[in-house]
């Protein structure tokens, strides 16, 4: 753990356990609970998962990326390596939207409003265009300072643009497949504008981290941090109704670039807290660094347990949704929790005892689940 940034790590450990509740209480909590006052704290809270996610998709990208930099110039193993996990990414966001787990039941019986679900872009479909945006860049652009560059000025692009193309119907010039990616009008709830500008300042905020470990400047780049995110959410929040004052911009508040500001600056105020917690506790173990390890599988397997039809053709939500007490739901969470934490921790022990096996287990589970997808007609 010593080389890792644990607090990188219990930022995005923390993230993924709070959206195990979020996705628990949107499924299963009574609606006329979430009108009182209360929950949209908590809708406030789980709105801050996402960009924190995305955020430490890019620091963590620089970090890794240092030490595989020739291999990725000269498409050495590292290269693939990572490109086959950005496409892993990409291809289980798809996976999770799919209509039926058949091939034939897909192409047989989706409606158009399953087709569209599974053609929006999610969060790991922004996170995937994202990784492949960063990592083609990272070995075209030799000099440091230029991809530096570069990441400043496509994430401020991504966020500026946003509010102009929100209004824009892509799917009526573009492919189906592609048009979820700009906004939200075929109901993508993470479309590329803005979301990607999180992970772009993610990347940038690592290289500066990074500096400032040479330099042996990180705790002045913490509270220089720290600044920043005060001045990002104190401003994001007094300026927020500024955008709808422009003309030809839309007033949507998820495409506004203040709201985006602000949110960036708690993300900044969220990993500085991190990083003080780490520096105080001296953190080496905890179950959040485990979760953290292990977030894509504890992603994927908690939805699969809540939306997965595995119960005569349905989920959990089909049968329970909208139906929790917020107690119910609290227990629901916490259960979900518990069981995320024990599969993470189980494989994250395989591989550490055996990284061949796991991945003769993780090669072997994908071929079987794509010739089940092939071969099953119900």
């Amino acid at each position: 753990m010593k080389n890792r940034l644990v607090f990188v790590d219990l930022l995005r450990g923390w993230a993924t356990i709070v959206m195990i509740e979020v996705h628990v209480f949107n499924a299963f909590l009574m609606p006329d609970i979430k009108n009182v006052t209360w929950f949209g704290w908590v809708n406030f809270v789980n709105g801050l998962v996402a960009p924190s996610f995305l955020f430490v998709a890019g620091f963590v990208f620089v970090v890794a990326s240092d030490r595989k930099l020739e291999e990725f110039r000269t498409y050495g193993k590292a290269f693939w390596r990572q490109l086959s996990r950005i496409c892993l990414v990409w291809v289980i966001g798809y996976g999770l939207h799919l209509p039926y787990f058949s091939l034939t039941r897909t192409l047989r019986d989706s409606t158009a409003s399953q087709l569209l679900l599974f053609t929006q872009s999610d969060i790991l479909h922004c996170i995937a265009i994202g990784l492949l945006i960063v990592f083609l860049g990272r070995i075209v652009i030799k000099r440091d300072q230029y991809y530096q560059l570069f990441l400043v000025l496509s994430g401020s692009l991504v966020v500026l643009i946003a509010p102009f193309i929100w209004e824009i119907d892509f799917s009526l010039f573009l492919p189906g497949f592609i048009a979820p990616y700009f906004n939200d009008l075929q109901g993508s709830i993470f479309p590329l504008f803005p979301w990607l500008g999180f992970l772009m300042f993610g990347a940038v905020a690592a290289f500066v981290h990074k500096e400032a470990r040479v330099n042996g400047t990180e705790t002045r780049y913490f509270q220089r941090l720290a600044l920043l995110g005060g001045i990002l959410l104190v401003g994001g929040t007094l300026l927020v109704d500024l955008p709808s004052k422009v003309p030809f911009m839309s007033t949507a508040i998820r495409a506004n670039p203040v709201f985006f500001a602000s949110r960036l600056g708690i993300v900044f105020l969220l990993l500085v807290a991190c990083w003080y917690y780490s520096e105080w506790r001296k953190t080496e173990r905890s179950f959040v660094l485990v979760v953290s390890k292990e977030s894509l599988l504890v992603y994927t397997a908690h939805l699969l347990a809540i939306y997965g039809r595995f119960w005569d053709g349905n989920s959990p939500v089909n049968y329970y949704g909208g139906t929790f007490s917020v107690l119910q739901s609290a227990i629901a969470t916490l259960a979900l929790i518990l069981l995320m934490v024990l599969g993470a921790k189980a494989w994250s022990m395989l591989k550490l005892k055996s990284m061949r096996w796991a991945r003769i287990v993780s090669y072997a589970t994908g071929i079987v689940l794509f010739i089940v997808f092939i071969v099953r007609v119900y």
